[in-house]
């Protein structure tokens, strides 16, 4: 059954609105180039080794495919706040899937690049203990992760591609072109739209008209809400009510095609909160607590601690990684992906490294 929508005058000037937002937040939020002709030589070269050759990795699930979500500023306790009257898309993916809304970041960072880059590698951030190193979240043309890091860095993207599979990025920020040039030819369609309304319809399309294997779309509009008025103001609550307009459209999609229906999961998370105007400090829990969720056909309803004893609800906390038992931290994504895809983990990746995080 078709979930509630609002009115086309009520989309229409959210939309502009949100546009508008994005548009400006876009310019102010990007940062410098970075120049140096050495340093981009080594970031190109740590690129072509990391995918110069396609070799078919294992076995992968030709049928099945995934859609990874990030939802950029969505602090947990929104959810509740708006409840399912408001939201009845989100509380509808989180009651029929695997979910909690007491899900975690990164321990270091609680920012946008870093978590994604995390969501993407399943690694820490922290270089000098294993991950990514990844700790600007600006524009920074010419940087990529395998320079960050100081070698070469595997992703989602590029198992799915070894295997023989295919993957698209779309996004609503140009800083996520990081992730496009630092492996190349794996994320095989990368879309940049600033209107999110068109990079959702665009995004809908190719799940329509493609067999994509692996596909994530990122929806800005909390986080530019969040920073221009306040992660507690009525423009934000807008904007998290859009991103439910988006999330019914896109299970719209799924059920008109029975290969979604029947093959898709849908990975649900977010790359912080946020209060006041900010999300940048990791010790404060509205910025480091975010929701997870896992949904299709095969996915178990549950909460994702009952469902798993390996992990840990965290509560209050902000566990290390040092801890026996961890929390299910949003660096998941990338190697439950590829567990549902019958792909093995992303090498040298710790979130989630021995695939135990269990949906189905």
């Amino acid at each position: 059954m078709r979930l509630p929508q609002p009115t086309s005058r009520a989309r229409t000037t959210t939309a502009a609105l949100l546009t508008a937002a994005v548009v400006a937040a876009t310019a102010v939020l990007a940062g410098p180039a970075v120049t140096g002709g050495d340093d981009r030589r080594k970031d190109r070269s740590a690129v072509r080794e990391a995918i110069a050759d396609r070799p078919v990795s294992a076995k992968l699930h030709e049928d099945r495919r995934v859609l990874a979500i990030s939802v950029d500023g969505l602090r947990s306790s929104v959810v509740g706040e708006l409840g399912a009257a408001e939201l009845p898309a989100l509380h509808r993916l989180l009651e029929e899937g695997a979910s909690t809304l007491d899900a975690r970041t990164t321990s270091e960072r609680t920012e946008t690049l870093p978590n994604h880059t995390s969501m993407l590698t399943s690694r820490r951030v922290d270089a000098s203990k294993g991950g990514h190193g990844v700790t600007w979240n600006t524009d920074e043309s010419g940087r990529t992760v395998q320079g960050a890091a100081g070698e070469k860095v595997q992703s989602v993207f590029t198992k799915v591609w070894r295997a023989g599979g295919t993957t698209a990025l779309f996004t609503g920020k140009s800083k996520f072109s990081l992730f496009k040039r630092s492996w190349g030819r794996a994320v095989q369609r990368y879309l940049l739209a600033e209107d999110p309304d068109v990079l959702v319809r665009k995004a809908r399309r190719d799940l329509r008209k493609q067999t994509r294997t692996f596909t994530f779309l990122h929806l800005s509009a909390p986080d530019v809400a969040g920073h221009a008025s306040g992660w507690d103001s009525e423009e934000y609550l807008d904007a998290v009510r859009r991103v439910d307009e988006w999330l019914a459209d896109l299970l719209d999609t799924v059920a008109s095609k029975p290969v979604l229906r029947k093959h898709l999961t849908i990975l649900l998370t977010a790359d912080h909160g946020g209060s006041g105007t900010s999300h940048v400090d990791p010790t404060v829990r509205a910025h480091f607590r975010i929701p997870f969720l896992a949904w299709g056909d095969g996915v178990r309803a549950g909460d994702l601690y009952d469902l798993n004893d390996d992990y840990k609800k965290p509560g209050r906390k902000r566990p290390s990684y040092a801890k026996p038992k961890q929390p299910v931290r949003n660096a998941a994504v990338g190697n439950l992906a590829l567990d549902l895809l019958g792909l093995g983990a992303i090498p040298r990746s710790e979130v989630d490294a021995d695939q135990d995080l269990d949906v189905r």
